[in-house]
């Protein structure tokens, strides 16, 4: 249910700020919700499976945590990052 290394190599090339950059709050939100849709995906199958459900619910109050921070210290940045992820809006 994790995503694979080409996928978060891909996801930290298109959203780093600089290169190199692995832990900007764009590429951790990037990967977070990489994460997240692979796991809805899951429960459309998996519909009883309660364990995994309690790590989504943390991963989705991270990224609220991440995505506050961001907008919190620069807007712009914010609203690009919801932009391309195709987030709320």
């Amino acid at each position: 249910m994790s995503i694979t290394v080409e996928e978060k190599n891909r996801l930290m090339t298109e959203f780093a700020t600089k290169k190199g950059d692995t832990g900007s709050p764009e590429v951790q939100v990037a990967v977070l919700s990489s994460r997240i849709s692979t796991l809805t995906e899951h429960f459309k199958t998996h519909k009883k499976d309660n364990h995994s459900r309690r790590g989504l619910l943390k991963l989705v109050a991270q990224r609220r945590k991440l995505l506050d921070y961001l907008k919190g210290k620069n807007e712009a940045r914010y609203n690009v990052l919801i932009a391309k992820l195709g987030l709320r809006r």
